[in-house]
């Protein structure tokens, strides 16, 4: 609109400077913030849900962070079968994913018989690698590649859960 000669804006997922053509000033943090989360042992030993609750928001921090700075690729390949495409993917250094990669057949009709001759790819990559996963998926013959945002990648259990529990005596 032209009235402002700067703005400040919370900044996380840079949306909104996308959505207004704006520009981050280099060196322009005002201020970096963290959070802590404070609860009574008692209440947490005693209260009904309040632990529940803690549990569900340790969980979703925790996850959230893991996501952060990754991407899910998703890709389709020609093999002919899902171990094939799996020694070709994990010949490459950029697509290992978080524990390697999931890999699902594509079905197609073929003369009116349902065939399997792709098989679909997903890995998890640091987002600052992208460009070198999606080379390294063509050069392995990766077609279609789909990039996905990452909000949250919930593990196994939350390592602040369990000090948790473990400070409570639980």
């Amino acid at each position: 609109m032209g009235m402002a000669d700067a703005i400040v804006d919370l900044v996380s997922s840079g949306t909104t400077l996308r959505e207004n053509n704006l520009k981050e000033i280099e060196g322009g943090v005002i201020l970096e913030s963290q959070a802590t989360l404070v609860a009574s042992k008692k209440s947490l030993n005693r209260r009904e849900g309040v632990l529940e609750i803690s549990h569900e928001m340790l969980e979703r921090l925790e996850a959230h962070l893991t996501a952060s700075g990754k991407i899910m690729v998703t890709a389709n390949m020609r093999g002919n079968s899902a171990e094939e495409v799996a020694e070709r993917v994990l010949s490459q250094t950029s697509l290992c994913g978080l524990q390697g990669p999931t890999i699902s057949p594509v079905y197609c009709t073929q003369d009116g018989n349902v065939a399997v001759d792709y098989y679909a790819i997903n890995v998890v990559v640091p987002q600052k690698s992208l460009y070198k996963s999606i080379q390294q998926l063509r050069s392995i013959g990766g077609s279609g590649v789909l990039v996905s945002k990452l909000t949250y990648i919930f593990d196994e259990e939350t390592p602040r859960w369990r000090k948790l529990l473990s400070e409570l005596g639980m």
